[in-house]
């Protein structure tokens, strides 16, 4: 039933959301996530049924990879509620305390504004033991809640077109052998901001640094072909030859590089930065416990396997499997993305200055 930008069902009954190129949800496993059967004590005691807003992509997927394992082990029903970020985050805010929701499935940004509005309450590792089994990144303090996936931003690129090296240059944006056949996204999305910040580290004096990112990216802007807004625009332009690379998600190549088209992904020689989805559990949540034991599952190693080869989700868990998909697209950065050189941004520079920088890059850049 579609009612709004919500679609509601229950776990074990059929889906129909379309699957984008890009999944932002996580996975589900048959055994508790500390192997001590406190998942399965604390789902006995919450019991009933849990109600998870997430994203409006790959639906199915997340489905057979959480939901139904997770009721299957915790007698747990699930009630799913789908919509944007923005539309999500407006609903709750819009009631007031009284969400009608036990967890939500949300980007750091949005997740961020949210606890800046007091929507969420703190989940700590006494609530949700798995949280101590995850990357150190995926439980920041600036968080209410812990990340269980997360997104790598880069270039895609042609490889009849260019090499690794060259794609890995934040310069062929500005080169002018490729004017007009290159793609940045706009701020908006989530690979906007992480390339403002890119920009911003690599010539600038940090990730914050937007008087130097607008600055280089203006000057950029008439090679642009196009500042996107979705997935579907820029893979559409690569594969139809329109361009020769983009920045962009790792996630955006994973069906691309499997179907064998001429595309891949490389990190950035400098400026690598990342985004997080959340795990929140909003206050006022109608089954805390149930909510709890949740993400307890999420978190798990099994878990994060299976949405990792179900969904594409690059895993939080160390010990969760990364499958040759996704392999195949970032190498050996899904073992250890800091160790890469990738950084999260901290969500206390971003919030209070959105609404200026989305402006202001509408004006002095994607305008130029």
């Amino acid at each position: 039933m579609v009612r709004s930008a919500r679609h509601t069902v229950r776990a074990g009954a059929g889906l129909t959301a379309a699957t984008l190129l890009l999944a932002a949800c996580s996975g589900g496993e048959t055994e508790p996530a500390d192997g001590t059967g406190e998942t399965g004590e604390a789902a006995t005691e919450a019991g009933g049924t849990i109600v998870v807003s997430t994203f409006p992509f790959g639906v199915e997927e997340f489905q057979e990879a959480v939901f139904d394992p997770f009721t299957e082990e915790t007698g747990i029903e699930v009630e799913v509620e789908t919509g944007s970020n923005a539309d999500r985050l407006s609903q709750l805010t819009l009631a007031g305390g009284d969400p009608g929701v036990d967890v939500v499935l949300i980007s750091d940004y949005y997740a961020a504004l949210g606890q800046e509005e007091g929507i969420f309450q703190e989940v700590t590792a006494e609530d949700v033991p798995a949280i101590d089994d995850i990357a150190e990144f995926a439980t920041e303090d600036a968080y209410m809640g812990p990340a269980y996936s997360y997104q790598l931003n880069g270039t895609l690129y042609r490889t009849d077109e260019l090499d690794a090296e060259t794609a890995a240059d934040w310069e062929i944006y500005g080169d002018d052998e490729y004017a007009g056949r290159v793609a940045l996204p706009d701020i908006s999305v989530t690979a906007g901001q992480l390339m403002v910040s890119g920009v911003a580290d690599a010539y600038g004096d940090g990730p914050y640094d937007v008087e130097t990112a607008f600055e280089t990216l203006a000057g950029w802007a008439p090679n642009v072909l196009q500042f996107y807004t979705s997935s579907t625009e820029v893979t559409n332009l690569l594969t139809q030859g329109e361009i020769v690379a983009a920045d962009a998600l790792s996630g955006f190549a994973t069906n691309l590089v499997a179907a064998g088209e001429p595309i891949a992904w490389t990190p950035p020689a400098e400026g690598r930065y990342m985004a997080t989805n959340r795990a929140m559990v909003p206050e006022g949540a109608p089954n805390v416990e149930g909510a709890h034991a949740f993400i307890d599952y999420l978190l798990s190693a099994e878990a994060q396997t299976a949405s990792a080869e179900l969904v594409g989700d690059l895993p939080v868990n160390p010990e969760a499997t990364v499958p040759t998909t996704i392999e195949d697209v970032v190498g050996d950065i899904a073992a250890d993305p800091i160790a890469a050189g990738y950084a999260t941004l901290d969500p206390t520079e971003l919030v209070p200055t959105r609404a200026e920088w989305v402006d202001r890059f509408a004006r002095e850049v994607s305008s130029s």
